[in-house]
């Protein structure tokens, strides 16, 4: 990757400001600069929303997704029920 040195000048308290949030964030200045540069860019916004929206689609699903599920695993267990008695009742099964 071939990467530019971009310089720009700053105010000892924004110097500070960016020092502390990068800090705070585990990374470095430039790299607190480019996550903030990068979450600007209108196609990054534009993925974020979708994916929110996603998640958000999911987050809804899940309690009728559960429940199917759910139902699912009664109707199976009673299956197995049934199958066993049958088994049992034509002697091939203890």
């Amino acid at each position: 990757m071939h990467t530019e040195r971009v310089t720009f000048l700053a105010t000892p308290a924004l110097k500070a400001t960016l020092a502390a949030r990068a800090a705070a964030g585990g990374v470095s200045i430039g790299e607190y600069i480019r996550s903030k540069v990068e979450a600007d860019d209108p196609a990054e916004a534009e993925a974020a929303a979708e994916l929110a929206a996603i998640v958000g689609e999911l987050v809804e699903a899940i309690p009728d997704m559960k429940a199917r599920l759910e139902r699912t695993a009664s109707m199976i267990e009673s299956a197995i029920e049934d199958s066993d008695r049958r088994l049992r009742e034509a002697g091939l099964r203890q």
